[in-house]
């Protein structure tokens, strides 16, 4: 059950990108975007690690003010 929670969480992210509105997506300062970091972050450390990881960012750095490069 674990083992796909992996690819469904990127599978939900790379929804997310291609179906989002447009004015959404490109608020995004931060390269790479959340949703990149999101699935950069999944596939190296998992589902929950990479999700708390994702959550963490969006809730602290993402202002939509402030461009910087941040790596996972």
């Amino acid at each position: 059950m674990l083992v796909l929670l992996k690819p469904f969480a990127i599978t939900i992210i790379k929804l997310y990108q291609h179906y989002a509105p447009e004015e959404v997506r490109r608020r995004c300062l931060l390269k790479p975007t959340c949703s990149e970091y999101a699935i950069l972050v999944i596939k190296k450390y998992g589902t929950i690690i990479g999700t708390f990881k994702t959550w963490r960012r969006l809730k602290y750095y993402c202002r939509g003010d402030v461009y910087y490069i941040d790596e996972p």
